[in-house]
């Protein structure tokens, strides 16, 4: 029987292990998935980042440069066709040393050109360095002439080669720059290929993994509604299991209450009844014995006093156990009993505050309000070392207040749940009442209960 019985749970425990697993390893799979399309994503776009700032800073080196030479050749042409074109006195116009410093400037731009262009690029800037030369030689030329002659022969000399070398000129320079445009267009689309394949490879991943979690995800739902289920069917369970210890626990206390009541009706009745007639015999045999016999009359005496010592004892423990007069004469005058012989017993002082309570209050919750405040008051007294405390009981409309406040040291009540306190909380949740410990180490302890007395046939 008992194998029968733990053979199917160890079986679900099992299957259960092994659905966890499974799932934890789709997971996982998933995860490094995700983590290893990520990480490659991220590689590819730093590469091709480095790659497009490459390009970016290629194309724009090649654009200054050229831009350079092109100004240069603006700055030297414009300055050779000043010079040639004024008059050997003309003031302010520059003279053939500047024109010569700025041929120098346009050969320094045409060799700081970037040394990473192409075949073309390179042809043509040679090209272009040929013109500048030749261009040169002829300006040397025109330094031979006569300062008479300079004008005549400049104009002359400035639209037949001039004009037409500085137009060949810009020509190789747009021819140049058309090149690096053309280089930077096709490597940009090399890099549009790039990334497009990287867009391609992502959405392949991406699409799988959606699959893979979709896929998952009904696995995880079909694994989530069985532990629902189960989960259902323990909480029925759980709740009549509850129901039935809750059912006990309220016949415990009634067991225990008439238990109570009946050891201490027979503690009051019979045992003190009977140590009562012992005292009454034993005063019947101190007139026989003779005043002389002073050992005999002393050991009555002793006798009487342990049967006194033992009656008061019997009566204490009788009323602890239930006081005849909750029953008799009501909650209040139990509670201000209860008070004084706490006080009695320890050095804590009692004081019983109590509002106008309904005579026909029902039994259970007399008897629940005085075991809260006889277990409040043993508490502040052993446990906390209070001095002082104070009882509260009031009667509302629908309910009944009970509230017992002490000076003692006080407690965390997160971390202490003894079982008094678990005592006090279990009886007020069977009165369906509502249950409170405010407390802090060195500032006392409050108990607050609410005993809910609507629909109990209160006048």
């Amino acid at each position: 029987m008992p194998t029968d019985s733990i053979a199917p749970e160890t079986a679900a425990n099992v299957h259960a292990k092994k659905i966890r697993w499974i799932l934890l390893a789709a997971f996982g799979g998933i995860l490094v998935l995700m983590i290893v399309a990520g990480l490659s994503a991220l590689d590819s776009l730093q590469k091709l980042n480095q790659v497009s700032n490459e390009v970016s800073e290629r194309f724009s080196s090649h654009s200054r440069a050229i831009l350079t030479v092109v100004v240069s050749v603006h700055t030297y042409s414009d300055n050779m066709e000043r010079y040639l074109m004024s008059d050997a006195v003309a003031p302010g116009g520059p003279s053939a040393s500047d024109v010569q410093n700025h041929g120098a400037e346009l050969h320094t731009a045409l060799n700081h050109y970037p040394q990473d262009c192409g075949r073309e690029e390179r042809l043509l800037l040679t090209q272009i360095e040929r013109e500048v030369a030749a261009e040169e030689g002829s300006f040397a030329e025109t330094l031979t002439w006569r300062p008479a002659d300079r004008v005549q022969r400049g104009h002359t000399f400035v639209h037949q080669q001039l004009i037409p070398a500085r137009a060949q000129l810009f020509q190789l320079a747009s021819a140049v720059s058309a090149l690096n445009d053309q280089r930077f267009a096709e490597e940009n689309q090399t890099l549009a290929l790039q990334f497009g394949s990287l867009q391609t490879r992502l959405a392949r991943m991406v699409f799988l993994t959606l699959v893979a979690g979709f896929l998952l995800a009904l696995a995880a739902g079909y694994y989530i509604w069985r532990l629902e289920q189960e989960r259902r069917e323990r909480y029925v369970d759980l709740a009549r299991s509850r129901h039935e210890l809750e059912g006990l626990s309220r016949r415990l206390v009634e067991a225990q209450e008439a238990e109570r009541r009946s050891i201490s009706r027979e503690l009051h009745d019979e045992v003190g009844q009977t140590l009562g007639a012992l005292l009454v015999y034993v005063g019947q045999l101190t007139n026989l014995v003779p005043p002389g016999d002073k050992i005999l009359q002393g050991q009555i005496e002793r006798i009487k006093s342990a049967a006194e010592t033992a009656v008061k004892s019997i009566r204490d423990m009788a009323l602890l156990l239930r006081p005849p007069m909750l029953d008799d004469l009501g909650l209040i005058p139990a509670l201000e009993w209860q008070a004084r012989e706490i006080s009695r017993r320890s050095d804590m002082e009692v004081d019983v505050e109590a509002g106008d309570l309904k005579e026909n209050l029902p039994d259970e919750i007399k008897v629940g309000i005085y075991r809260l405040v006889q277990e409040a008051l043993q508490n502040a007294a052993t446990h906390a070392h209070a001095k002082n405390a104070k009882v509260s009981v009031k009667q509302e409309a629908d309910k009944v207040v009970a509230e017992i406040a002490d000076d003692g040291e006080g407690f965390d009540t997160q971390r202490t749940r003894g079982m008094g306190i678990l005592g006090m909380e279990e009886r007020v949740r069977q009165l369906r009442g509502i249950f409170r410990i405010d407390s802090a180490k060195g500032k006392g302890t409050t108990v607050h209960a609410e005993l809910p007395v609507a629909g109990q046939g209160l006048a």
